[in-house]
């Protein structure tokens, strides 16, 4: 029945990969189950880690069966890294959202992603983007991933400037104290054990770093009273489209408009990364029937908001089990069921502190940035490399893409500044015309996000 369904010997493979492959794709997106809880309560919207730690399993579990069933491609799905942050700085943090409120405004925007998707938008533009701007937005998303992981480690700072010098800027923090002891210990084993090639060597960095925080002094670390109590589903179905009253109808607008713009680019940047892996792009760099994996991911970003759990968008750790030789969508299904054998045991995600997760944001940030080296060739054979920095059309778009993320904690920025500068120095150089048409839209897009505040009088 499964050589049947998931055609496994057209695709040269078996069911002893297929599963292996699932197995090593879960062990290396598993750190999701304790990090989205860490994320999602930075922005004070007082959450339960169990009852997060739940939701994203749950989330994760029943999207990677339906990627897997429906597209028959090795795609699993999780809460994203990148949009969860979105949700806690952004929404709830400095636009003072209730966290429901903030689940609204992610279940709309999964909602619009997928009526683009049936109309056949989301495909064309994915195919019509320059393959070095897709790259560039899942870099610059890595690098902010990273960043945060620096942040929560506790091994950056900020430091607020005196009046009429300087606003602020970051410096290491002395590293003299326990947690931070921790995350560099954390970071340190979580190294090795990729450089050894260790299946699942994120998680368990998290699993040594933890261990670790429970013997060093401080109390770094907390052991939950009832570490078995099981899976808390209370936040299912706990959201709110109050945002609208709250910010207004033009804000709110504008709102729902930018998490869909990083939700849309960040899974074009999957896509792209772990389709060129697995072998399913073709020649020019396209992925055929894309509309299949995306409208699944357009589903997920509603469910991932219906449960709380944060917009749901398929990983590029896929990646690992293609790497291994998983080819088919019996890959995302093992993963998926995985992920559900693992509710009862979500109470241990509440022993699992911070600065433990940190180096897994920091290594995860490292690996999005890799898909920088591979190629941005047309797929003819006459230009296959990486990002030519040296020519301004393809280089300043992308570094602009890249740095503006970190820089601003906003992930939108990065690629609308990305998009306006490709359309600007194209016209420039008189090859406006080469620009499809869906390109200049999104760029003005962009444009209006950018003068919101004087256009609108915008207050985000």
């Amino acid at each position: 029945m499964l050589e049947r369904y998931f055609k496994l010997t057209d695709h040269g493979t078996n069911l002893r990969t297929e599963t292996l492959a699932g197995l090593t794709t879960f062990m290396v997106m598993s750190y999701i189950i304790a990090v989205n809880p860490a994320i999602l309560s930075l922005g004070g919207s007082g959450l339960d880690p169990r009852a997060v730690a739940t939701v994203t399993c749950l989330v994760a579990g029943v999207m990677s069966i339906a990627m897997g069933l429906y597209t028959n491609r090795a795609l699993a799905i999780a809460p994203g890294l990148g949009l969860n942050a979105i949700v806690a700085f952004t929404l709830v943090g400095a636009m003072g959202l209730t966290f429901p409120q903030a689940m609204g405004v992610v279940v709309t925007e999964g909602l619009l992603i997928t009526i683009l998707v049936l109309l056949g938008v989301r495909q064309y533009v994915l195919d019509v983007v320059p393959l070095s701007l897709k790259k560039a937005i899942a870099v610059g998303i890595g690098f902010f991933i990273l960043f945060i992981g620096l942040r929560n480690a506790g091994l950056i700072t900020f430091v607020p400037g005196e009046t009429s010098t300087v606003d602020g800027f970051l410096e290491l923090t002395p590293l003299h104290s326990w947690p931070i002891f921790v995350a560099m210990i954390g970071l340190l084993a979580t190294v090795v054990l990729i450089a050894r090639g260790v299946p699942g060597g994120i998680l368990w960095g998290i699993i040594f770093a933890t261990l670790v925080a429970f013997l060093v002094p401080g109390n770094v670390a907390v052991f939950p009273d009832d570490p078995l109590a099981g899976p808390d589903f209370h936040l299912l179905g706990d959201f709110s489209f109050g945002y609208v009253g709250e910010l207004g109808a033009l804000t709110a607008l504008l709102v729902v408009l930018s998490l869909m713009l990083a939700d849309f680019f960040d899974t074009m940047g999957t896509l792209v990364g772990v389709g060129s892996q697995a072998g399913y792009l073709n020649e020019r760099g396209n992925l055929p029937d894309a509309k299949k994996p995306l409208l699944v991911d357009s589903l997920a970003a509603v469910a991932g908001g219906a449960a709380s759990a944060s917009s749901a968008t398929t990983y590029i750790e896929s990646a690992a089990g293609v790497s291994v030789g998983g080819r088919t969508g019996l890959v995302a299904v093992v993963t998926g069921v995985l992920f559900l054998l693992s509710l009862p045991f979500v109470g241990l995600v509440t022993a699992i502190p911070g600065v433990a997760t940190a180096p897994a944001l920091i290594v995860v940030g490292f690996l999005m940035v890799g898909v920088l080296s591979e190629g941005t060739g047309s797929g003819d054979g006459a230009s296959v490399r990486g990002v030519n920095f040296a020519d301004i059309e393809e280089g300043f778009p992308v570094v602009l893409t890249m740095l503006l993320m970190p820089l601003t904690f906003n992930i939108t920025n990065g690629i609308g500044a990305g998009f306006i500068s490709y359309v600007v120095i194209k016209v420039a150089r008189g090859k406006g015309a080469d620009v499809p048409a869906a390109i200049y839209v999104v760029a003005g897009a962009f444009l209006l996000y950018f003068l919101r505040w004087t256009l609108f009088d915008a207050t985000f």
